[in-house]
This record gives C-alpha cells, sequence and structure tokens, in this order.
C-alpha cells in the first residue's frame, strides 16, 4: 500500500513538472518589451513574532509540568521566551514561493533554553497561473489537525492540545506535499487568519504527502517514509463559516537511542506502528465558535507493568469554546477548552505514557494588530511515566500569562 501510494504522487509529481513547464514555456512572451528585473531583495519580505511567558501565579503544584507544552511549568520556571520567529519568505516567481522560519526560542532541556533552530524551511511550486494545484518541498508543517496547523501566532489557548499535538513534535517533518485548493477558498483561507477568526491557513482543501517520520530537525532512521492525506473545506452557511475536516497517516517510528532509558525494553528493531486517524469541526467565531477534534490510534508506548515499550492503542480530543468581540479597532476573545488524551508520546523518553484531563479558562485582548495579551487558568490532571519514573501522576491548577508582540 506504501508503495502504490508513493508511486501515485511520484507520478503525480512528474506529470505536473510537465506541465508547469508547458504553461511557463506558453507564458513567455518574447515580443513584448521586457521590464527591468527586480533586484533579489525586492522578492523577499520579514515578519514575526514573540513571546513571553510566566506561569507561576497561583500555582498550586509545582510538579505539575508539560513537557511537550511549555518547559517553564512547574519547579524552576519562571519568566520564559516561548517562542521568537523571523520569517523570511517571498514570491520570487509567479509560481515558485519560499518560506523560511528560524526560532530564536527553542529550549533543548529545562535547563538549555533560547537557542536558534529551524522551524520551516521549505518552498511551493505551482503548477497552474492561480497555484491551485502546488509541491510543497522542505520541512514544514505535515497536514495533521486543524490546531497543529493553526500558527501559535493565532491560536487562543497558549498550547495545543496532548491528543493531536502528540502525533508530531513542533507539528514539522521534512518531506513533499502535494496541495489542491480553489483560487476562491484560498483567499478563503487567508480571510480567515487576516480578520481575526483564528484560521489555520491554507494547506489546501485536498493535501497528500510524504515525509520522513521522525519528527522536525530529527534524521530519518529507516528506509520507509510516513504517509499522510488530508480532506478540508470551509463551507459558508448564512453568517456563518463551518470546516470540517478528516485526516490520517501511517508509517514506523524509531525509536532512538538518545531516547531511550538504560535497562528499558525495547523490539529488535525499533521500530514501531505509528498510524492515526482524526476528525476536526470548527465553527469560526462570528462572533460565537466552537473548535473541535479527535484522533485514535496506534503508537509506542511506555508500559509500566513489563518495563518495555509495546506498540498501543491511544485516543483523545478536544472541544475549544470561543467568542470573538470587536470594540473600535480592539479584539477580545473569552475562551475555554477541555481536553483529555490517554496514550504515549513517541519523541519523549522511553516514549512516555500519558493520561490527561485539563480545562482551561482565558481570554486574549489584542488592543492593536502588533500586541496581544493572554490570561488563562489551567485546571490539570496528568499522568507521566517513563522507565525512571513511573507510578507519576501529577494535579493541580496555575495561572498562565503570555504577551505577544507581531511584527
Amino acid at each position: 500500500m506504501k508503495k502504490q501510494l508513493l508511486y501515485i504522487l511520484l507520478t503525480c509529481f512528474a506529470a505536473l513538472a510537465i506541465q508547469f513547464a508547458a504553461f511557463a514555456q506558453a507564458n513567455t512572451d518574447t515580443t513584448k518589451k521586457e521590464e527591468p528585473a527586480k533586484k533579489w531583495y525586492e522578492y523577499i519580505s520579514i515578519r514575526g513574532y514573540a513571546q513571553v511567558r510566566y506561569n507561576r501565579l497561583l500555582e498550586t503544584n509545582p510538579d505539575l509540568k508539560c513537557e511537550q507544552c511549555d518547559k517553564s511549568w512547574g519547579d524552576g520556571g519562571g519568566f520564559f521566551v516561548r517562542r521568537l520567529r523571523l520569517i523570511i519568505f517571498g514570491q520570487v516567481h509567479k509560481q515558485v514561493y519560499f518560506y523560511i522560519q528560524p526560532d530564536f526560542g527553542s529550549a533543548a532541556s529545562s535547563t538549555g533554553l533560547n537557542f536558534g533552530q529551524i522551524r520551516d524551511a521549505y518552498f511551493d511550486i505551482g503548477v497552474d497561473k492561480n497555484n491551485e494545484f502546488r509541491f510543497r518541498i522542505g520541512q514544514s508543517k505535515v497536514p495533521f489537525g486543524f490546531e497543529n496547523l493553526q500558527s501559535s501566532q493565532n491560536r487562543l489557548a497558549l498550547d495545543r492540545n496532548d491528543a493531536l499535538n502528540s502525533a508530531l513534535s513542533n507539528e514539522r517533518d521534512i518531506g513533499i506535499f502535494f496541495y489542491w485548493a480553489p483560487k476562491k477558498i484560498r483567499e478563503r483561507f487567508s480571510m480567515l487568519v487576516k480578520d481575526g477568526y483564528k484560521g489555520s491557513g491554507d494547506y489546501g482543501v485536498f493535501g497528500i504527502g510524504i515525509y520522513n517520520g521522525q519528527v522536525a530537525n530529527k534524521p530519518e532512521l529507516n528506509k520507509e517514509p510516513h504517509m499522510v492525506a488530508r480532506l478540508t473545506y470551509p463551507f459558508v452557511i448564512g453568517s456563518q463559516i463551518i470546516e470540517p475536516s478528516i485526516q490520517g497517516y501511517f508509517g514506523k517510528y524509531v525509536m532512538a537511542a538518545d531516547q531511550l532509558s538504560s535497562g528499558v525494553k525495547t523490539n529488535n528493531s525499533l521500530n514501531y506502528l505509528d498510524q492515526r486517524a482524526a476528525l476536526s469541526l470548527v465553527l469560526y467565531p462570528r462572533p460565537f465558535g466552537i473548535q473541535a477534534e479527535y484522533n485514535i490510534g496506534q503508537g509506542p508506548e511506555f508500559n509500566n507493568t513489563t518495563d518495555s515499550i509495546d506498540t498501543k492503542n491511544l485516543t483523545g480530543g478536544y472541544i475549544t469554546l470561543n467568542y470573538m468581540a470587536k470594540i473600535g479597532k480592539q479584539f477580545i476573545y473569552p475562551f475555554a477548552r477541555a481536553q483529555y488524551y490517554q496514550g504515549g508520546k513517541k519523541h519523549e523518553k522511553d516514549a512516555r505514557s500519558y493520561t490527561v484531563h485539563e480545562y482551561e479558562f482565558g481570554i486574549e485582548w489584542q488592543p492593536v494588530k502588533n500586541f496581544e495579551f493572554v490570561a488563562m487558568y489551567t485546571i490539570s490532571d496528568r499522568r507521566f511515566e517513563d522507565f525512571s519514573k513511573q507510578d507519576n501522576k501529577q494535579s493541580g491548577s496555575l495561572l498562565r500569562l503570555q504577551a505577544q508582540l507581531n511584527f
């Protein structure tokens, strides 16, 4: 099945590349007077954002942590640069676009902060004049889950949900992805972000791709790429916009040596089945909004009964309720979210085992487009276990604050 999908994708790539070449040739008019060539820097734009957090107010349990969410949770935390992104992008040709996004707020560990690291580095090749058919090549977000695709610059909750985000650390990997969306829908995707409706951005109505499967900034460790596919559509119904989605991926994840505790048991190959399917439903806040997702699947997970990493079932999702109020040029977004996850996190130590029940209540205030402030109260109950830390269940609550600069 994998080989068939890979063959289909590569065949489509070759066919559309031929079409792209023919289109480019047909649109070369040698009779027209040539305009002066643009300087290289005229094709390039720069933007970005920065987030600074404090998570220790009203904290009831300093041992309550969330490694994937925010390394400044709990004991040892303080003021924290969560993200510092500088985005360099440009349409260097009518059908060629590039996007590079380093993050200078990356945390290698709870004690190693503010490292520079590539988040995105890709280019898009449009096949037709409206770029309705395009290929994305490089390191980028994998099209699995609405909230995973939603930029942290736009998202209401301070961190992504555990259930779907556990599929992809940092939401990204290196690969080739094919996207299709009509011009009208591409404009709608753009509007849902630009006009403050907290959209996910343009990842096509249909997307399919192959990628390494070891997550971003990690080398591939087997010869079998992961496969992913997603179908979504933002319907306009009266004054509302509703976007349902279905997506899934499958592959084999390799537990790297630096992820394993001494003494933990594994299978001989270190390869584990890694597959998921998810449903998403978004009612954009006009003015009331709902965002809900749920996924099921299988993946590596630590088993404290046998001190081993096994392939086990996983399940979980979340629902977010929100409201958008516009007062003059100011935006205010009150929101509430509940989430649940039962399963492993393949990219953490020993594919750490989790059970998560969490409730969040917050408000985002955007007085001007260049500044946002979020206050969010979190009530959390988390079991997270690996070989060295078993029977570890922590509960508590905390008030979290974030200031964000957009430029």
